[in-house]
C-alpha cells in the first residue's frame, strides 16, 4: 500500500473519528470489569486487509474500545467536541484498547458516564469545567448567499455535490480492502481504493462520503448529507482555532472540498495520529498544529469554504471547556 492511500484512508478514520456516541444525556453506573491495554500502532498491512480494531463497538453488555487516544477517551466520556478539551500534549498519543462489561439493564447511552468513572479509577482523572473566550472562526454564509443543494430525505443515492452543488457523479465502489471503524451508532466503512476510482466513507449521519486523490496529493470530498453544525466541526480538524456555525441554515447538504496534502499531515498530528508520510505527532489535542492553515487570504479550507457561497470570519467568544487537572499515561492494572 502507498504512502498516499494510507494516507486517505487515514484520513477517512479522523473524520469518522466524531461519530463515536450520540448525545442523549443520561446517568450511568460504572462498568462492571474493564480490561486496558496499549494499543498496538498502525499497521498498512492491516490497514489494507480491513483487520484494524478501530472505534467502538457495543453489543449487548459488551463494549469493545479500539485506538482510541485518551484525548478521544475524555471528550467521549464528557459529551463535547474536540477542541473542549485542555489538557497536556501526550493525551492525543497515547491510545488504548478497552474491553469492558456493562451492568444489567445498563443502555450505550449510559457508557460515556462509564468512561467518566473508568477514566477516574484508572488513569486517576481529575477535570474542572471552565469557559474562556477564545479565538474562533465563526462560518457565516457568504454575501451572495449559500451555493449548496439541499440533501433529499433519508437519500440512498451515490452522487454527491460538486462545488456548484451539482451533482458530480457516482460513488466509488466498495472493494479494494477497507477498514470498518466500529462507533456506538453503527459501523462506519472505510472502502474502495485511492489507486482505483477512489474511495467510499459509508454510514454515520453524514451518509456517504467519497473521496478521490488528484492532482499533487490533493484530496476531494464529497459528502452526501451533513449539517452545517457537523461541517463546522470538520473544519475545525484542519484550521487553528474552533469552528462555529452561525450559518443560521438548517437541515441536511450535500457539499464538496478539497484538501490538500498539507491538510491532511495537519490534521494527522493535531489527532496524534502516527501515519508513515505524515510526519509525526504533536500540538495540543483538539488544536491543529502552529503550521495549519490560518490566513484566510492564502488557505486552500478558507478559499473551499467561499467556493460553497460561504465564510470564516475571525471572532472571540466564550468557550466551554473540560480542563484536565490530573491524568496518569499509564493505567492501573487491569
Amino acid at each position: 500500500m502507498s504512502k498516499c492511500s494510507l494516507s486517505a484512508i487515514s484520513a477517512g478514520l479522523l473524520l469518522a473519528a466524531g461519530l463515536v456516541f450520540g448525545q442523549a444525556p443520561a446517568a450511568g453506573p460504572a462498568f462492571e470489569v474493564a480490561t486496558i491495554k496499549p494499543a498496538a500502532p498502525l499497521n498498512p498491512a492491516m490497514v489494507a486487509s480491513g483487520k484494524l480494531h478501530v472505534g467502538v463497538s457495543i453489543d449487548a453488555a459488551r463494549v469493545d474500545i479500539g485506538f482510541l487516544s485518551l484525548s478521544d477517551l475524555i471528550r467521549t466520556a464528557y459529551r463535547v467536541k474536540t477542541y473542549q478539551v485542555s489538557g497536556p500534549d501526550w493525551m492525543a498519543t497515547e491510545r488504548f484498547d478497552i474491553l469492558a462489561k456493562m451492568p444489567e439493564g445498563a443502555s450505550k447511552d449510559q457508557v460515556p458516564e462509564m468512561l467518566q468513572a473508568l477514566l477516574a479509577d484508572r488513569f486517576k482523572l481529575t477535570i474542572h469545567r471552565d469557559s474562556k473566550d477564545q479565538p474562533v472562526y465563526a462560518l457565516l454564509v457568504g454575501k451572495n448567499g449559500p451555493r449548496l443543494k439541499e440533501s433529499p430525505p433519508d437519500t440512498d443515492t451515490p452522487a454527491a455535490a460538486g462545488p456548484d452543488g451539482a451533482p458530480s457523479g457516482p460513488a466509488a465502489p466498495a472493494g479494494g480492502g477497507g477498514v470498518t471503524v466500529n462507533t456506538g451508532n453503527g459501523p462506519v466503512r472505510v472502502s474502495g481504493s485511492m489507486e482505483g476510482k477512489g474511495m467510499v466513507v459509508s454510514g454515520g449521519p453524514n451518509g456517504q462520503t467519497k473521496m478521490s486523490m488528484g492532482p499533487g496529493g490533493t484530496m476531494h470530498l464529497e459528502t452526501l448529507k451533513m449539517t452545517m453544525a457537523g461541517f463546522a466541526e470538520v473544519l475545525s480538524r484542519f484550521v487553528d482555532r474552533p469552528v462555529v456555525d452561525m450559518t443560521g441554515l438548517k437541515g441536511n447538504y450535500q457539499v464538496a472540498f478539497d484538501l490538500t496534502m498539507e491538510d491532511l499531515k495537519n490534521v494527522a498530528r493535531a489527532s496524534g495520529m502516527m501515519v508513515p508520510g505524515m510526519g509525526g505527532a504533536g500540538g495540543e489535542p483538539g488544536k491543529a498544529p502552529a503550521d495549519a492553515a490560518s490566513d484566510p487570504a492564502g488557505s486552500s479550507i478558507f478559499s473551499n469554504v467561499q467556493q460553497l457561497g460561504l465564510k470564516l470570519e475571525s471572532r472571540k467568544q466564550p468557550v466551554e471547556l473540560i480542563v484536565v487537572d490530573h491524568l496518569e499515561k499509564t493505567p492501573t492494572e487491569n
